[in-house]
């Protein structure tokens, strides 16, 4: 079936738990209101759909002025290699703009999909994990 792509369309919060769980992503996926709010807050989302089944998201919290962290990029395990994901941000990068940067933490199982798809190492970022 072919894929629909959906810039900032409706998801449900089951659905976006769904598509986590799916993707293998560790998100808190049994926390329902820590979910809504990830969905509430990212306010660049693109969507991909094979017929009425969701196969991948993209969420990127941005200030569409600097810079945007894509802070989820979940595919189903079966969807992969298919391209999905780079179009997916393909249609980030375009709704962005080349005034903003993209930014993004890898699973560690993803490290050597992002150069790929045209993201570079740096070495000067830092982080405070959360504790939960």
């Amino acid at each position: 079936m072919k894929i629909v792509y959906r810039v900032n369309a409706p998801i449900s919060v089951g659905q976006l738990a769904e598509i986590f769980e799916a993707s293998g992503l560790k998100r808190p996926v049994a926390d329902k209101g820590r979910i809504r709010k990830m969905r509430k807050h990212a306010n660049l989302t693109v969507r991909a759909w094979d017929g009425t089944k969701i196969v991948r998201v993209a969420r990127a919290p941005t200030d569409l002025a600097f810079c945007s962290y894509v802070s989820g990029l979940g595919v189903r395990a079966k969807d992969q290699r298919r391209g999905i994901g780079k179009r997916m941000l393909q249609l980030i990068r375009r709704k962005l703009g080349s005034e903003v940067m993209v930014l993004l933490l890898s699973a560690p199982q993803a490290k050597e999909y992002y150069p790929i798809v045209g993201f570079e190492k740096v070495e000067n970022a830092w982080k405070i994990a959360r504790k939960r």
